[in-house]
């Protein structure tokens, strides 16, 4: 019986092939190295993307934030002036009517007065009337301005003529032509004066310092009041 020949390991003891197996094979050969670093790349890219989307969105939703409480600033002040001033309309057809009962009563000479009681029951009746409806104007917030011997004020008082008068400050109000109203801290009508002239000039009043506004405060000035 023939023995079989036991068949030597190729390349005994000798060195494992070049690149051994896949383990063995250089990072160049390997494309799972290449994969991660790309994934890694546009991972923080799309990383950045959201962020920059983040910080527009954030900065978007403060300046709507700003814009609504501006909003809501400016209806409350224009729900307030509605409340105050949507009577000026038909306050200025009214002083009309008090204009004619002043003209009324100024008509009417002394002489005849003194001389006729039932005249003179008929103008108290008139004054009254008068009265009756300053009062009322008055309950809705409208003030009269009769400003005789007061600096002339241009925001409250329209010079209708100037009088030449060296006893009185130039620029005093020294008659008074038609009294002006006021309707809560707005002029209604101003008074039609006559302004002195001629004698020394009065001084003007100091000014009050006007206060800082703040950079986002949108409200408007103060308007000027009464002196």
């Amino acid at each position: 019986m023939s023995e079989k020949k036991r068949e030597s390991p190729k390349n005994p003891g000798g060195k494992p092939p070049r690149g051994g197996g896949p383990r063995g094979r250089g990072d160049a050969a390997n494309p799972e190295s290449g994969w991660a670093a790309g994934e890694g790349a546009e991972a923080e890219s799309q990383l950045e993307e959201l962020q920059a989307e983040n910080a527009e969105l954030k900065d978007r939703l403060l300046r709507t934030m700003a814009d609504m409480e501006n909003l809501l600033r400016r209806t409350e002040r224009e729900k307030a002036d509605t409340a105050k001033y949507a009577i000026s309309n038909f306050a200025r057809d009214v002083l009309s009517i008090g204009d004619n009962i002043r003209r009324a009563i100024d008509a009417v000479p002394e002489e005849a007065i003194a001389g006729d009681a039932a005249l003179k029951s008929l103008l108290d009746g008139v004054e009254v009337t008068e009265r009756e409806l300053v009062n009322m104007l008055e309950r809705h917030g409208i003030t009269r301005i009769i400003p005789k011997g007061e600096r002339f004020d241009p925001n409250f008082h329209q010079a209708m003529l100037e009088i030449e008068n060296k006893d009185m400050d130039a620029g005093t109000v020294a008659e008074v032509v038609q009294p002006g109203y006021v309707i809560e801290d707005r002029v209604l009508r101003p008074a039609m004066v006559a302004v002195s002239r001629g004698g020394p000039k009065r001084p003007k009043p100091e000014e009050p310092a006007e206060m800082p506004r703040a950079a986002n405060d949108d409200e408007p000035p103060a308007k000027p009041t009464r002196p």
